[in-house]
């Protein structure tokens, strides 16, 4: 919930702040959800492992994947809601901003590929770093991919109920949940492939 508020709220308070200028808003949008995935992966990995993607849960997950999944699309969709009364909008709204087309896709695909493989290898090889980790490759991939870095389910799903700079139309969410799973499944056996050789007896 937490999450969805950041990226959200911050996308309102941004956008009305940057004056039309796409790039500030987006700068202010990047800077808020980094600093809150590193503050909430590291605050409440301990607890319950950080969940908050379908995605990684999906890969990851060792049991009630469902339920957890559940719980994940609440909250998200929560966070819709709670951005928007903080700034004054209807609890939910329709989105209306377009993304879509085989190039955002591939975007979308790597985003989520590069985040199973940080969150596999960084647990492997820098636990200690895993927040910081995973916050920086995706405020790297908020301006490297041509998606802008959901690669969350959940999140996405979310973003289509406000139509605000974060946004996506319903209608582009099924296909960007499909790239955000390939991708989720490539990171995750690329990544075991790469730690193959230690592995072995």
């Amino acid at each position: 919930m937490l999450l969805v508020a950041t990226v959200i709220g911050s996308g309102i308070m941004a956008e009305r702040l940057a004056g039309g200028n796409d790039a500030v808003a987006l700068l202010g949008n990047t800077a808020a959800t980094g600093a809150v995935l590193y503050v909430l992966i590291a605050l409440l990995g301990p607890i319950s492992g950080a969940q908050f993607n379908p995605a990684v849960t999906l890969m990851l997950g060792a049991r009630s994947r469902a339920a957890v999944i559940a719980v994940q699309i609440l909250a998200a969709v929560a966070g819709t809601v709670l951005a928007h009364l903080m700034f004054g909008h209807a609890a939910l709204e329709i989105g209306a901003k377009a993304r879509t087309g085989p190039a955002i896709w591939l975007g979308e695909f790597v985003a989520t590929f590069g985040l199973l493989l940080t969150i596999r290898l960084g647990l492997r090889y820098r636990a200690e770093s895993v927040p910081a980790l995973v916050a920086a490759w995706i405020v790297a991939g908020y301006w490297f991919t041509s998606s802008t870095s959901f690669a969350n389910p959940a999140v996405t799903l979310a973003r289509a109920l406000t139509d605000s700079f974060a946004g996506i139309r319903m209608i582009d969410v099924p296909a960007f949940v499909l790239a955000q799973l390939a991708g989720a499944f490539a990171g995750y056996h690329v990544s075991g492939w790469l730690t193959a050789e230690e592995q072995r007896p």
